[in-house]
């Protein structure tokens, strides 16, 4: 899955580009998901399915047009488990630092406040203004020209593994501003280009492993189970712990 944030302030125009971004990615045929980060409280204290909330690990509501699920992701990664889609649209979520950003503005000082060197495209109300270029990023109008700027999202999207584990030398907000800049690209991530014959996930989560503890972890487990009654080589293994 590939993903861009699309950040900015209030009154910025995020949600008028992400919905013009989504638009054109779903006409071409992509599966989108959009994340949107709230400052509000969704489920408000004292409702039904706040009380709800308190009890049980995932509330399912049932509206007359609308089906939601509630739960409280224990962190972004987590979060963003939860999807499956072509492009992940994220609507906010300015402290994300493993994926490429859309600065929607107001201004030029909103862009050189909101950038962290993971920009690729500046859009939102400063489009409006005729400026067509904010220190080297593009400046798009979401309303005029959609299609520019849902192919630089199709071509520049990436979603790093967001758990800074260091086997490609960087943690992931160094390695994506690397890929940002052309220095790198998301092949060069190790977890995300290498296909590992061992794979451990702890709550979702893949466990980094270099080569020699993936052998170790291999060896081990088929030395055990080599012995027991309808074990046979060459079969793929599953094995899942549970935590509590």
């Amino acid at each position: 899955m590939k993903a861009v944030a699309f950040v900015g302030f209030k009154k910025s125009g995020k949600t008028t580009t992400v919905e013009a971004v989504a638009r054109v990615l779903k006409e071409r045929g992509y599966r989108v998901a959009i994340a949107k980060s709230m400052h509000a409280d969704f489920d408000r204290e004292g409702s039904d399915t706040w009380r709800f909330s308190k009890v049980a690990d995932e509330v399912v509501v049932r509206a007359h047009d609308t089906d939601a699920v509630l739960f409280k992701a224990k962190d972004i990664n987590a979060l963003f488990s939860m999807v499956s889609a072509d492009f992940l649209l994220l609507e906010g979520f300015k402290s994300a630092r493993h994926v490429p950003k859309v600065i929607c503005a107001r201004s030029e000082a909103d862009v050189r406040e909101l950038n962290d060197g993971l920009a690729i495209a500046v859009s939102g109300v400063i489009a409006s203004t005729g400026v067509e270029e904010v220190d080297g990023l593009p400046v798009i109008d979401a309303t005029k020209e959609p299609e520019r700027l849902a192919d630089l999202v199709e071509k520049r999207a990436f979603m790093l593994p967001n758990i800074d584990c260091g086997l490609c030398g960087f943690n992931c907000a160094e390695m994506a501003r690397l890929i940002v800049k052309g220095e790198k690209t998301p092949n060069d991530c190790v977890v995300l280009s290498s296909k590992p014959k061992v794979t451990v996930k702890i709550d979702g989560q893949v466990l980094p492993m270099k080569d020699w503890v993936q052998e170790l972890v291999e060896k081990t487990i088929k030395g055990m189970l080599s012995a027991m009654k309808g074990y046979r080589e060459g079969r793929r293994i599953e094995i899942v712990i549970r935590g509590d």
